[in-house]
């Protein structure tokens, strides 16, 4: 039901919800607590009931540490990407890191990419 209202709801929700909660992480680990998703899905008016609450955050917690990891929750969101788009990373990473160091520093970003 979750993933069905996101949805919906479309890509902005996402990469909104994607934007606070790198506000909110605030130790910069990428992990949020169980306060900070009800909130965040409280802020972006993806309320649920507490039963289902409870369930969601069993799936995301698999690691049973009380923290959700971000990536695993965009990841249980959207799945596992399709080769296409798989294809389409690799072949702009390559592009990035044009030096084949296996990092790409943001000045390397800046080179290839202008946000304007």
């Amino acid at each position: 039901i979750f993933r069905e209202t996101l949805s919906k709801r479309g890509v902005r929700v996402i990469t909104g919800l994607g934007k606070y909660f790198r506000q909110i992480d605030k130790d910069r680990n990428g992990l949020l607590s169980r306060a900070a998703l009800k909130e965040a899905l409280k802020v972006f008016h993806l309320e649920m009931p507490e039963g289902d609450f409870e369930s969601l955050w069993l799936i995301l917690d698999d690691s049973k540490n009380d923290k959700v990891d971000y990536g695993e929750f965009t990841h249980a969101i959207f799945g596992e990407m399709n080769e296409y788009r798989k294809t389409f990373v690799r072949k702009a990473y390559m592009k990035l890191d044009f030096n084949k160091t296996g990092s790409v520093p943001m000045v390397d970003v800046r080179k290839c990419y202008c946000a304007k």
